[in-house]
């Protein structure tokens, strides 16, 4: 082989060399990526899922059942859950039709960022999903996949809530949304209904497949961006003002958009250092949506230095005062009547001033995130 030959050669094989690992890292990306939906036609894949009723459930048994159908849903998410009724309806409408419903829970709840959950009071731990079912009155199954998401893969769900209809030889039949609208007085059409009816009649599903809307599927991938987000929010900065009677007056008028959770507390006080983390929690979750937390410390003014390095501390990124008033009266006064005087005290104030709940001692975090989490949004 003369020079140039063997120069060629060698140019031809780094260029092969090249595109072969540029496909490579292609296929790697749409491996990374999210899973294909379950194609129509496509057999059920099956899977061994915990429920919330404390048994192993898989693909065998629904065996009895004409048709099964199979509902990705969150609890976290504000789509699913304006769709937990309809779910519950759907069941007793086709229950005594043949008719099966399985809910299955495919997000990794250390995917979920504590932002997304500003709609919502539980997250979708397994833990979590017992209370939601016990509270909604679930009358189907719900299972847990967060921690492989070995079977939400295999159906590939896009959104919550994702819909999968199989007939009774278990091909899938439809998959897609349950109806058109979020809000039940806007549906026109009613496209999973449609599909069981088509079914049980033994004709071709009218619409076999629809986009779905609602929130996105929690892989795995996402625990870093989640860690992230926890991350910044550690680093957010920390700060302390002074206030008197008539800007803590002001607070509780409210005239903001927002409920403001108002929590007085002391250096002195240990319930009130203890559940300074959780209102942290709290602010995070909900402070994109209606609300902001705000804390009152009741030291003395001289110890403003020492009231900040404990707000620090805790990463108490909110509205931070210290009262600078010498009579803790008038704190009260200003503040709440009703208050005995007690620390931690805490209310929750609508806009407009309506105090919504009070709280003598330590908060009772999942009462207060019920009534924030279902307060009318903007």
């Amino acid at each position: 082989m003369n020079k140039n030959m063997e120069t060629g050669a060698r140019g031809l094989f780094i260029a092969l060399a090249a595109m072969t690992l540029m496909f490579a890292a292609g296929a790697a990306r749409c491996d990374d990526g999210p899973p294909h939906t379950l194609p129509i036609g496509a057999g059920a894949p099956d899977f061994t899922l915990p429920g919330i009723d404390g048994r192993s459930h898989s693909l065998r048994d629904y065996a009895d059942a004409r048709i099964l159908v199979i509902i990705f849903t969150a609890n976290h998410c504000k789509t699913a859950q304006a769709y937990e009724g309809r779910i519950i309806q759907l069941v007793n409408d086709y229950k005594d039709k043949g008719v099966a419903v399985a809910g299955i829970a495919a997000n990794d709840p250390q995917a979920v960022s504590l932002s997304e959950l500003v709609y919502s009071d539980l997250g979708d731990s397994f833990d979590e999903l017992k209370i939601r079912a016990r509270e909604r009155g679930f009358n189907f199954p719900y299972l847990y996949d967060g921690d492989s998401q070995k079977a939400s893969r295999a159906y590939g769900p896009v959104s919550t809530p994702h819909v999968f209809i199989f007939d009774q030889a278990r091909k899938l039949r439809y998959t897609g949304r349950i109806d058109d609208s979020e809000s039940i007085s806007a549906v026109t059409r009613q496209d999973a209904r449609n599909a069981l009816d088509a079914l049980l009649a033994g004709k071709p599903v009218p619409v076999e497949k629809t986009r779905t809307f609602g929130c996105s599927i929690k892989w795995s991938e996402k625990r870093a961006a989640a860690a992230r987000e926890l991350e910044a929010m550690e680093k957010e900065p920390v700060t302390l003002q002074s206030a008197g009677a008539q800007t803590i007056k002001a607070l509780v008028a409210n005239d903001t958009p927002k409920m403001l959770l108002i929590n007085v507390w002391s250096t002195r006080c240990g319930p009130c250092l203890i559940e300074l983390p959780e209102l942290v929690t709290m602010n995070r979750m909900y402070r994109n949506g209606n609300f902001e937390l705000v804390t009152i410390s009741a030291d003395t003014p001289d110890r403003k230095a020492l009231v900040l390095a404990d707000l620090q501390e805790r990463r108490v990124a909110a509205r931070n005062y210290i009262f600078d008033g010498k009579d803790l009266d008038d704190l009260a006064n200003a503040l709440d009547a009703e208050w005995a005087g007690g620390f931690p005290y805490t209310i929750l104030v609508a806009p407009g001033g309506k105090i919504l709940q009070r709280q003598m001692g330590q908060v009772d975090s999942m009462k207060l995130k019920k009534v924030i989490a279902l307060y009318p949004t903007r």
